[in-house]
């Protein structure tokens, strides 16, 4: 029989895994982000705006937990850099929508892409059977994912 405590237990170490594993990928995925001059609050738009393009800069603000005004600032300076546009909202002129450019979208691809290229190559490294096994738990955990942001 299953207990909290022996579920709690496998939480916790999977977690510590995940964790170890993310320190192993941190130099291959920061690395574009490190050669950039994007600031934290930068990048957080950039991180939002990967999840769910065009929102107006009110919306980018309460994510943010600042002011509109602070919002306006940062994303002056990455309109600048043409790492996101802004664009009238179709049902209210006085309201700007902000969305990631083509630049935007490349650099937030390649952040993810560098991470990925060392998963492979570790991924290269199991035989065909441990493949199978991460499939599937891969699966679980995207399915447990999505139900998650569905609830």
């Amino acid at each position: 029989m299953v207990t909290q405590d022996e579920r709690e237990e496998l939480i916790s170490n999977i977690s510590a895994l995940q964790r170890d594993m993310a320190r192993h990928f941190a130099h291959d995925r920061t690395m574009p982000l490190l050669a950039s001059s994007l600031t934290m609050q930068q990048f957080k738009i950039l991180i939002i705006l990967t999840t769910q393009d065009d929102l107006a800069g009110q919306e980018l603000a309460e994510r943010l937990g600042v002011k509109l005004g602070t919002v306006t600032g940062i994303v002056d300076r990455l309109v600048a850099q043409d790492l996101v546009r802004r664009t009238e909202d179709v049902h209210d002129r006085r309201i700007r929508r902000v969305s990631l450019t083509d630049e935007g979208l490349d650099l937030m691809e390649e952040i993810t892409d560098n991470g990925l290229s060392q998963f492979r190559k570790i991924l290269g490294e199991l035989d065909t059977d441990e493949l199978r096994q991460t499939l599937h738990v891969t699966q679980v955990l995207r399915d447990a994912a999505i139900r998650l942001n569905d609830s």
